[in-house]
């Protein structure tokens, strides 16, 4: 069974989002970083993902919809609060930062 986990970069100014491809124990990039707002993250995420034929159409859509709730939990509230507060919201997520 194919797994994916969000990378997040945590920042005052910017919020990174990148995805590992899961498999067994093993782990590996599936993306580079994309940051939002300094670039448009979504939709550089869809590109990637629709450039991997061998990701289903439904996975996409989950890993997208993960992405918007991502990137709009950093805009309503990404100043207001710590990494460790961020990573309480998405547990099952990557989480690295600078504050």
């Amino acid at each position: 069974m194919q797994q994916f986990t969000f990378k997040i970069l945590w920042l005052d100014n910017n919020v990174a989002i990148a995805i590992d491809h899961m498999i067994g124990k093993n782990i590996s990039p599936l993306t580079c970083y994309f940051f939002w707002p300094r670039n448009d993250a979504w939709e550089q995420l869809k590109t990637e993902l629709d450039s991997k034929p061998w990701i289903s159409e439904n996975d996409k859509v989950d890993l997208l919809n993960e992405a918007t709730e991502i990137i709009n939990f950093w805009q309503e509230k990404g100043k207001g609060i710590s990494l460790q507060e961020a990573q309480k919201e998405f547990p099952n997520f990557i989480f690295s930062g600078t504050n």
